[in-house]
């Protein structure tokens, strides 16, 4: 699933223009739903009624949610699994994926890829009926080490599932939560509130220098639905079992918790107060 670095870097994109025209200020004329499922709010009768003619005012990212910011509403994606927006001309074929397509006025397309078929799409006046569940934002100013003290030890849950919990901090996934614990050198199974002070702050400095990197390297591309990243070649732990950790050497191992497969280094992260 596309994590805050490649949902920031696919808004960068659309908002930049770097494969082809920005999508600001472009004028949405109609869409074409090959797979209307994807409308989830609000019924596809009244969604392909209220994009017409809508102007695109700018295109942000909340979480793991694209945030297109029309002159009258919010269009927002959720891309969940499988799925990527990308511009393309009108005389470019079309993907047998591309399930619902945005016609602009410049001849341009604004298509949504989903091969599995699980992207959601809302047409909202106010877009927190959407982000309002949503924790903070990671790299905001206001996300503080001692705001993530405080809401860790409201909490007594292992770390990794709640670092997951988009209501407790929005946008990481497997990838970036995993990633992050090595860097701070906490097991994923200690308690949140069992975190003492310095590390809780090697917490925050590792979500915020992973989220980082991951940007600054356009996220990862480790299988057919993202593309274009290169995250995936300065993963510490992250689907490197057996290997060697690029800190102190030892074997990366790898154990599930909550049904999600956790990557861990056992010497720079001990299992010692659990």
């Amino acid at each position: 699933m596309p994590e805050l670095p490649e949902v920031e870097t696919i808004a960068r994109i659309l908002r930049v223009g770097d494969h082809g025209p920005s999508l600001k200020g472009q004028r949405i004329q109609r869409v074409s739903l090959h797979w209307p499922r994807h409308i989830h709010t609000p019924s596809v009768s009244t969604f392909r009624r209220r994009i017409r003619n809508r102007l695109v005012r700018d295109v942000g990212r909340r979480g793991k949610f694209i945030h297109i910011q029309l002159d009258r509403g919010n269009l927002i994606i959720h891309l969940r699994m499988s799925g990527d927006l990308s511009i393309a001309a009108n005389d470019t074929p079309q993907d047998p994926h591309d399930h619902t397509i945005f016609f602009l006025e410049n001849n341009y397309q604004l298509r949504f890829n989903d091969v599995r078929k699980f992207g959601r799409v809302y047409l909202v006046d106010d877009e927190e009926q959407i982000f309002g569940e949503l924790g903070p934002e990671p790299l905001s100013p206001s996300f503080t080490w001692e705001s993530l003290m405080e809401d860790l030890h409201k909490r007594k849950r292992r770390i990794k599932p709640l670092l997951l919990d988009q209501t407790f901090l929005a946008g990481l996934g497997n990838i970036y939560t995993d990633e992050a614990l090595h860097r701070a050198g906490i097991h994923p199974l200690r308690r949140s509130d069992s975190l003492e002070p310095d590390e809780v702050q090697a917490l925050w400095k590792g979500i915020r220098d992973t989220l980082k990197s991951g940007i600054s390297n356009n996220g990862a591309s480790i299988d057919w639905v993202y593309r274009g990243g290169d995250f995936q070649n300065h993963f510490r732990v992250y689907q490197r079992v057996g290997e060697a950790c690029t800190t102190c050497g030892s074997p990366i191992v790898r154990m599930v918790i909550g049904q999600r497969g956790t990557h861990f280094c056992p010497k720079c992260q001990p299992e010692a107060s659990i």
